[in-house]
């Protein structure tokens, strides 16, 4: 990418966006334009048509969605859906009509069926059924890049896709109500050690087995295809290995410093009972995970926890 070409990063007061912004920054491009979903609601077809036919944005990453949890992605069905779709649709077809000269499109590795054979290739999408409690944020998302895909056939675009595997870092988001398992369970932890309780519960067997990567390496990963990548296969994005829920709760444990019990509520959901990406495509065009677990959740819970204890 052109360092002083302008760059549109949709979403980046978000995890993944502000991980993007950060990196961008120092990696030497300035020509970045942002809006906050309050200034630009990018559901609103006509807003979005008026941000692009203003800024003219020659490069553009969509990181904005709505995400949650187990819990938010089975409750909230509707929105989920609905918002994920008006979202990407207008990026996209504006960036179409404004003759964008490149657009990322960040999906996520939950629209692989739920029984996807392990590692998941990228040529697994759409080959069996979805995990129910997400199904509606996994069919948005399927959607968005089967949009990318449509327009490169159609009119010879540049749109790219990625599918990111389970991410934690910075600005995440520890809303126990709304929040994915590893933040969820940092602030669990966090909080029974400060309060002093006993015990601790992690929804499900603690069984099921996911993979987990830091938001800076995401964003490494994005630019890294931004300058290298021109195809329509969405590339996975992952670490290439993955802990149990157990060893994931017993790490973080270890982490925090908590000497309480966990106990583990098998009445909960587990979700897919594994969800491994399989790398080798990303690997192969030059890009590899930095990050390791320990390191990156030592530093996230300092960032979210600590630090705000001192302040």
């Amino acid at each position: 990418m052109d360092k002083n070409a302008k760059i549109y990063i949709a979403g980046h007061n978000g995890m993944v966006g502000s991980a993007l912004l950060r990196l961008l920054q120092e990696q030497g491009y300035e020509n970045i334009v942002v809006r906050t979903s309050s200034s630009l609601d990018l559901r609103n077809q006509e807003a979005v048509r008026q941000f692009f036919s203003e800024e003219k944005p020659v490069y553009v990453i969509m990181a904005a969605a709505k995400v949650g949890g187990i819990q938010a992605n089975n409750t909230y069905r509707a929105e989920f859906l609905y918002d994920n779709l008006m979202m990407q649709a207008n990026v996209i077809h504006q960036s179409h009509l404004h003759q964008v000269k490149k657009l990322l499109f960040l999906a996520s590795s939950c629209i692989y069926p739920k029984m996807a054979s392990q590692p998941i290739k990228e040529e697994y999408l759409l080959t069996g059924s979805l995990e129910d409690t997400n199904e509606p944020y996994a069919i948005a998302k399927i959607a968005g890049v089967k949009i990318c895909e449509n327009y490169n056939r159609q009119y010879g675009s540049n749109f790219i896709s990625v599918m990111p595997t389970n991410l934690y870092g910075p600005n995440d988001n520890y809303d126990l109500e709304n929040s994915h398992v590893l933040p969820a369970l940092l602030r669990k932890i966090h909080e029974a050690k400060i309060n002093k309780k006993p015990q601790v519960e992690v929804w499900g067997t603690g069984t099921p087995k996911r993979e987990f990567l830091h938001a800076d390496d995401l964003a490494a990963a994005c630019i890294h295809l931004m300058n290298t990548y021109d195809g329509s296969v969405a590339v996975n994005i992952g670490t290439g290995s993955d802990v149990s829920i157990k060893e994931l709760a017993l790490l973080i444990k270890d982490i925090v410093g908590y000497s309480g019990d966990l106990i583990f509520n098998t009445e909960k959901p587990d979700g897919t009972p594994r969800k491994l990406l399989d790398v080798s495509l990303i690997e192969s065009l030059g890009w590899k995970h930095t990050i390791n677990l320990r390191d990156g959740i030592e530093n996230t819970y300092k960032e979210a926890f600590l630090n705000e204890n001192k302040a």
